[in-house]
C-alpha cells in the first residue's frame, strides 16, 4: 500500500513541478521583438514540419486528404475545419479502400 501512494505523491509532485515551472517560465518570455514574433510562429511551424513529415511518408490516400484540407484552408481559412476536413477524408479513404 505505501508503493502505491508514494507513486501517487511522486507523480502528483512531477506534475504540480511541470505545470509551476511552465507558468514561472511564460512569465519571462519576451512580449514583443524578435523573440517573441519567433515564439508566436513556432506552433505553425510545429504542425507544417509534422504535416510535410507524414505527407512524405504516406501514399496516395494521404495525399488526397492533404489536398483536401489544403484547400478547405484556402477557402475558409478555418483551423479546425481544415483539421477535421484533412481527418474525415483520411478516415473515408483508409475505411473504404
Amino acid at each position: 500500500m505505501t508503493e502505491t501512494w508514494t507513486l501517487i505523491l511522486g507523480l502528483a509532485t512531477a506534475t504540480f513541478a511541470v505545470r509551476l515551472s511552465g507558468y514561472l517560465l511564460g512569465r519571462r518570455l519576451p512580449d514583443h521583438g524578435p523573440w517573441a514574433r519567433g515564439l508566436q510562429a513556432l506552433p505553425g511551424c510545429l504542425i507544417l514540419s509534422l504535416v510535410t513529415y507524414l505527407l512524405m511518408q504516406g501514399g496516395p490516400d494521404e495525399w488526397i486528404a492533404g489536398t483536401a484540407a489544403f484547400m478547405v484552408a484556402l477557402i475558409t481559412r478555418s483551423l479546425p475545419l481544415t483539421m477535421g476536413t484533412g481527418i474525415a477524408v483520411i478516415c473515408l479513404l483508409r475505411a473504404n479502400f
